[in-house]
């Protein structure tokens, strides 16, 4: 039997990961199936799907080996995440309702996807669209 769970799971920090999550639940329609918290209220290693893909994610960890930055705090972005869904339009509006900051509005491609990107509050770069590359 082929396991079909995805085999890559973005991971993701934030300042405040509690908000963070609430957020990519109004804006873009994630669903968190595990939280993890720390005796401080901060979360250890929370999972949101969307679809049938995943993200994990946690609170920013100030010292130690996994010691991220955000984006805003950083100054820079060093990575995106691409997430493929049906109703590109409907994400789109939804996205901007909640306050996302457009990166690049939505747009049809050369290679057929319809897409946009946007960024969430603490600066990650979140990118949608219909084009889903073949697994063939």
């Amino acid at each position: 039997m082929t396991d079909t769970r995805p085999s890559f799971y973005p991971v993701l920090q934030y300042r405040d990961a509690p908000a963070a999550m609430a957020w990519l639940e109004k804006a873009f329609g994630f669903r968190t199936v595990a939280c993890h918290k720390n005796p401080d209220g901060s979360i250890a290693h929370a999972e949101m799907r969307f679809g049938n893909g995943m993200v994990m994610l946690g609170s920013v960890q100030d010292e130690g080996p996994f010691a991220f930055r955000t984006p805003r705090e950083a100054g820079a972005i060093t990575q995106s995440s691409y997430v493929a869904a049906d109703d590109i339009d409907a994400l789109y509006d939804r996205a901007r309702a909640a306050g996302a900051e457009v990166v690049m509005g939505i747009r049809d491609t050369d290679y057929g996807s319809r897409d946009f990107s946007v960024r969430d509050p603490e600066g990650h770069l979140w990118s949608f669209g219909s084009y889903r590359p073949d697994f063939g």
